[in-house]
């Protein structure tokens, strides 16, 4: 059977601020424009910002989790007009702020355990709505208190629709404790407790949580991705959680020199060729369906991602692994068709056949699992149910010659493209 497969067509993320500022600067939209209009320039622009994480802190040079927590605090910060209170998860971002008796934070700011913020943030809210304020919180860790020990708190704060907006700051393994493998590191990625050599060193494909994901499940209000790269779409997403109530979760990508074996200087380009390439996608979704996409400006392979980290370096040495490195693109490939990263006609003709062609699987997390073929064939039987009543878009004569994907193979194996027939051929 052929059935359309196509690219899910989610409309681009809408930053006001882009519609009426020229952003200058090539691939980024960092830039604070300072001699734009009030309502146009981001709060970083401002030499009067409030200056949530001051000087003085400890945190490496380059850090992105430094970076994220001061602009997603000043947002806060400045969408409350300052009445807030942050709960902080240990992690990196507490032990270097706040080495006692020293603090480097100018808001109220409460330290908790590696797993429990999301329960001490619903307390402080409890606490405070009890007293007649209406005081907003944020609570904020890694991924370490986030995707592993802190899950079951957040999951509890979801489930009660707590009034709390976590952030996650995700530089994807235990940083402060000698990096070391967390439930957000990424496949191949080398860390002190993965395999350091052998057949396939680094971390293991299928493993690990898609915690933005994890949360739209719970169908809270809003969820959000986001990177230090592109600082007005981080300022926007904490604007708008800020505007609502109820459990909100923002996923922020923060890479780490120390971690990644990265140069200081590269921590944005890094975090921008993340995105560019689709290894993360970068969404919003409200009460559990994604509403809107940061679109891909500038794609580019996932390769320009890798190369630069040294925690891929045996990707590359002593000789060239092209099975993984193809793997790491599919999952790529498969993000870019997930969330509609780019459209269609915008894809080269190649390039799109093989985002097509991304497996529904890349990461292997089934092939071992005890009714792996009956459970592809449910889904390719599914899949082809819902194909049936959409309808099929047809481009003009099939010119590009690349619209159908034959999607009943049960198999797991990669979708085939299937050339669309000219009309002679009919």
């Amino acid at each position: 059977m052929e059935v359309e497969l196509g690219i899910p067509a989610y409309r681009p993320t809408e930053i006001p601020a882009r519609e009426n500022v020229k952003f200058y600067q090539v691939g980024s939209f960092a830039v604070g424009n300072r001699l734009a209009e009030l309502a146009d320039r981001s709060v970083q622009s401002d030499p009067d910002r409030f200056n949530s994480l001051t000087s003085g802190h400890r945190a490496c040079q380059g850090c992105g989790e430094a970076l994220g927590a001061r602009y997603a605090l000043d947002t806060a910060m400045d969408a409350t007009g300052g009445d807030l209170v942050a709960v902080n998860a240990t992690g990196c971002l507490e032990v270097f702020s706040t080495p006692y008796p020293e603090t480097a934070w100018t808001v109220p700011w409460l330290h908790s355990l590696f797993g429990n913020a999301p329960a001490v943030a619903t307390g402080v809210a409890a606490a405070l709505k009890a007293r007649g304020k209406k005081t907003r919180v944020v609570a904020q860790g890694g991924d370490g208190g986030t995707v592993d020990i802190g899950m079951g708190t957040l999951s509890g704060m979801f489930e009660r629709n707590d009034d709390v907006l976590y952030i996650c700051y995700d530089n994807e393994a235990y940083m402060n404790t000698g990096v070391q493998r967390s439930g957000a590191t990424p496949p191949t990625a080398r860390t002190a407790t993965t395999q350091p050599v052998g057949e396939h060193p680094g971390n293991t494909f299928g493993q690990g949580k898609d915690m933005a994901r994890i949360a739209m499940a719970h169908e809270i209000p809003y969820v959000a991705t986001a990177t230090v790269a592109d600082l007005r779409d981080l300022e926007y997403k904490v604007r708008k959680a800020m505007t609502m109530h109820g459990a909100r979760y923002i996923h922020v990508l923060v890479p780490c020199p120390l971690g990644w074996g990265s140069l200081s200087n590269e921590t944005l380009k890094l975090a921008r060729a993340a995105t560019q390439s689709g290894f993360f996608p970068v969404f919003e979704a409200e009460a559990g369906e994604v509403t809107s996409v940061q679109k891909i400006r500038r794609p580019v392979s996932v390769e320009a991602y890798l190369r630069p980290q040294k925690r891929f370096a045996h990707l590359y040495r002593p000789r060239r692994d092209e099975e993984t490195i193809a793997r790491l693109q599919a999952m790529c490939d498969r993000n870019i068709r997930r969330y509609g990263l780019i459209a269609e006609e915008q894809l080269d003709e190649d390039v799109l056949e093989r985002v097509l062609a991304a497996p529904y699987d890349p990461e292997g997390r089934y092939e071992s699992m005890e009714g792996y073929e009956a459970l592809r064939g449910a889904t390719a039987r599914t899949k082809r149910a819902h194909a049936d009543t959409r309808p099929v878009d047809k481009r003009a004569g099939g010119a590009q010659g690349h619209g159908h994907v034959e999607a009943g193979t049960g198999t797991g194996e990669s979708p085939t493209i299937v050339k669309e027939k000219s009309d002679e051929q009919n």
